[in-house]
């Protein structure tokens, strides 16, 4: 049975598939790099991942807050090596212009950035940017803590499309990494659910804080349904505009409702 320690080896392997930050390497010796397991731990790393740009938030609360959140926004993706963006860039391209599954994969594995993808990656930023500012012209550790309880939800979101779809295709990132554990899964939605409750249910409040995880559930969701129609299964790719485009939603939700 998995215990503390076996839950802070998937905590580490969980940061270092999500981001650049450095890990030990005695957490991967003799590991077979599979995560199906470890992806419960994904929105505990996505909190480790997010701590210091929320930081960032609060050091620099007298600030103006489009450049400060823009700020945030520019850390958090160096930390994550633009991991997600790059999926949600790619993700556009191949399901805005492909037309068939091969042709939509055939475009998603192309490095090249097309239009689909470059509007994307434009409305990410300026979305995520726009919402944050309006959270910290309210509150700065408001949006600090939103910033937290983003990043956990969203990451658990990724599992849960993970977990819904087969893989697109062989030998991709995430069939080489492994299938989610059903109960990995549920391990994440919960810590996500949990994490947000807990950070933002004291100065927002409990309806508010529903509202926006209902959103950012119901973006995930809709995001998983179209990806079904549209390839059959998931990819690395798809998996990463999961987490943008639930954060977004999120994010969003949280400032309208301020």
């Amino acid at each position: 049975m998995p215990n503390a320690t076996d839950f802070i080896a998937d905590l580490a392997r969980s940061v270092g598939f999500l981001s650049r930050l450095p890990v030990p390497d005695r957490f991967f010796r003799g590991h077979d790099g599979t995560i199906s397991r470890a992806v419960r731990a994904f929105p505990l790393a996505g909190l480790i991942v997010a701590a210091l740009p929320a930081l960032v938030l609060v050091v620099l609360q007298s600030g103006d807050p489009l450049l400060v959140s823009l700020l945030t926004l520019a850390l958090l993706t160096l930390l994550t090596g633009a991991l997600h963006e790059d999926g949600l860039a790619d993700a556009a391209d191949g399901l805005g212009g492909g037309r068939d599954k091969e042709h939509a994969l055939h475009i998603m594995k192309d490095s090249r950035v097309g239009a689909y993808g470059i509007v994307a990656l434009v409305l990410t930023f300026a979305l995520r940017a726009a919402a944050l500012a309006a959270l910290f012209r309210q509150d700065a550790v408001t949006a600090a803590l939103a910033v937290l309880a983003v990043a956990a939800v969203s990451r658990a979101l990724m599992v849960a499309h993970w977990r819904a779809l087969p893989s697109a295709r062989e030998g991709g990132v995430a069939a080489g990494a492994g299938f989610p554990e059903d109960g990995a899964r549920n391990v994440a939605l919960f810590t996500g659910a949990a994490v947000a409750l807990v950070l933002l249910v004291p100065v927002l409040g409990l309806p508010k804080v529903l509202l926006a995880l209902v959103a950012a559930a119901l973006a995930g969701f809709s995001f998983t349904r179209f990806v079904a129609r549209k390839l059959g299964g998931h990819t690395g790719d798809t998996i990463g505009a999961t987490q943008q485009l639930s954060e977004i939603a999120m994010l969003a939700t949280l400032a309208l409702a301020a």
